[in-house]
């Protein structure tokens, strides 16, 4: 039995005042006043997508100094770039609720945090970037679209820009996908390879029906969700089929069957088994994720010490100017 975990109890009127409010459409906004447990469900959600969008950067940075040509490299840097400037607005989103990002960064660094299990796979060719491209940020699109219009002001705003910087990186995924797909027979093998790895764990990324969660009714009831996880998975294999289809890959699942219109696409059994293990911390690269960040936070001590140096000595100067 699903429970949920213990929160405040709220004022039954502000309550009902404030769900008239979700109901008619309103933006919430960090100075009103909300629930508690709708505060607790935005930290997790939100710390959740910036501990992704922080570690999503270690399976492409891996392959920045081997990518095949100076314009790939190129755009990877940038796509990496990207990945840590969405981090950063959703941790500010999410200290509008009055939570501190440095607790929510160590939470990510003793394990305790949850983030994406697609970024707990290993990238073992070129081919990988491509298709993390084309299925990892596509399937983002499909969940970050929705969420631009969450109840919740600034986490919808900063969806609306990482939205238009995943759409281009999905382009490039997908051109870089396209590429190998119509080039040498070896290229070809490695991409369909690629997709053949990936195909799955995308689909777990939606995570697991609604009805197996103790968050999701809360989600759906405050339009913080506006659709569950098995629609926006739907969505996302509806779209990703004629992709695939327009560039000769085969997608990894032959009970992929298409409605009389060829625009709804059923799908088989998702192997959960493998999502819970991953999300456990036993997937092939959770040890080393947690290992590349902590080492980076380690690394990066001598930055923060001389940051807070020269804060000290600016207050300094300020009282003794004052």
């Amino acid at each position: 039995m699903v429970t949920k975990p213990d929160v405040p109890a709220d004022d039954p009127v502000k309550v009902a005042e404030f769900e008239a409010r979700i109901a008619n459409g309103e933006s919430i906004e960090p100075k009103d006043w909300m629930p508690e447990r709708y505060r607790k469900q935005l930290i997790r959600m939100m710390s959740q997508h910036a501990h992704s969008e922080i570690v999503g950067m270690l399976p492409e940075g891996n392959w920045i100094t081997r990518a095949p040509s100076l314009r790939r490299k190129l755009s990877l840097i940038a796509k990496v770039q990207d990945e840590a400037g969405h981090g950063l607005y959703i941790y500010c989103g999410t200290e509008t609720l009055g939570v501190d990002r440095h607790e929510l960064v160590t939470q990510l660094l003793n394990g305790t945090a949850k983030y994406s299990s697609i970024f707990n796979y290993p990238t073992l060719s070129w081919a990988d970037i491509g298709v993390i491209g084309w299925f990892v940020d596509g399937a983002a699109i499909v969940n970050q679209t929705v969420l631009a219009k969450a109840s919740y002001g600034p986490y919808a705003r900063a969806m609306i820009r990482v939205c238009k910087e995943e759409n281009f990186h999905k382009r490039q995924g997908y051109e870089i996908c396209s590429v190998l797909a119509s080039g040498t027979p070896a290229q070809k093998a490695m991409v369909q390879d690629a997709v053949n790895r990936w195909w799955w764990p995308s689909l777990m990324m939606f995570g697991p029906s609604d009805k197996d969660s103790p968050n999701s009714a809360d989600l759906l009831r405050w339009k913080i969700k506006r659709f569950s996880n098995d629609e926006l998975r739907q969505r996302f294999v509806n779209l990703t089929v004629p992709q695939a289809m327009a560039i000769g890959l085969t997608l990894p699942d032959p009970d992929l069957r298409s409605d009389e219109s060829g625009r709804e696409w059923s799908f088989g059994e998702i192997d959960w088994t493998e999502f819970f293990e991953v999300v456990a911390g036993n997937g092939p690269c959770n040890k080393d994720r947690l290992a590349a960040r902590n080492a980076a936070q380690n690394e990066g001590a001598w930055v923060r010490d001389a940051a807070e140096a020269f804060a000290a000595k600016h207050r300094e100067r300020v009282a003794g100017a004052a």
